[in-house]
């Protein structure tokens, strides 16, 4: 049960950003909230470290914050309020591990592993940043259907050697197909968003594997949402430099 939720978490998700990319301000807005809030809450139970209820508060506020500074952040900067976050919660982790009193031994593993999640988180905000860059939901629909393409091949059992050249094709080609028939960019930067998005989807199907099964319910739910935050700065920055 735990590995199906690994794999769907993902696909509603995107399947919600990209409705709220076409819906109002603050629909975008509470869909990234809530990302972050599940997100945040279930990555210290999936990397299995001590004061989870604390580093999980602190990371999902890194990303919902960030996800506020996006939606009201004048541009073009859009993302600029999300590095301050970063920084706000990756101190608190450290605040956190120093004062703690239980599993010194492992306090380095727990501080790389929470600020890791601390960056993730805020880096969801990225999909309201690239979708207020843009100036509607066109590319966020590009990337929402290459990465799905990914994740669904993603979910078949298959070995890493086929699933993942497999997983890059298939998603190259439907973004730009999507861009052809749904909206009005150019062909070139939804192949290169589409290409890059399927690399990183493959990337955490390939560390879910490695990782083993998930210990919970909310540390699977974090590991499904994990790329899908992680997406978001990642296209916010490819759709810069892309898109004139």
């Amino acid at each position: 049960m735990k590995t199906w939720i690994v794999g769907l978490a993902p696909i509603v998700a995107l399947a919600a950003v990209i409705g709220g990319s076409y819906s109002a301000p603050g629909v975008r807005l509470g869909v990234a909230v809530l990302v972050a809030a599940l997100f945040g809450l279930g990555w210290p139970h999936y990397l299995g470290i001590p004061a989870k209820k604390t580093l999980g508060v602190i990371i999902a506020l890194a990303g919902a914050c960030s996800a506020v500074g996006a939606a009201f952040t004048a541009g073009p900067g859009y993302l600029d309020q999300a590095p301050i976050f970063i920084a706000l919660g990756i101190g608190s982790v450290f605040a956190v591990q120093l004062v703690r009193g239980t599993g010194q031994i492992h306090r380095l593993e727990s501080t790389l592993g929470a600020g890791a999640g601390v960056a993730m988180s805020a880096m969801g905000a990225g999909w309201i940043a690239a979708h207020r860059f843009t100036g509607d939901g066109g590319m966020t629909l590009v990337t929402g259907v290459a990465a799905l393409v990914a994740l669904g091949v993603g979910l078949l059992r298959w070995p890493d050697r086929i699933v993942a050249p497999l997983g890059m094709v298939l998603a190259t080609l439907a973004g730009p197909l999507a861009a052809m028939v749904l909206t009005d960019f150019s062909l070139l930067p939804a192949a290169v968003v589409s290409a890059v998005v399927a690399a990183i989807v493959m990337a955490f199907r390939k560390l879910s594997s490695l990782a083993g099964a998930p210990r919970s319910v909310p540390g699977a739910l974090a590991m499904g949402l994990a790329p899908v935050s992680s997406l978001g700065a990642l296209v916010y920055f490819i759709d810069k430099l892309l898109i004139t």
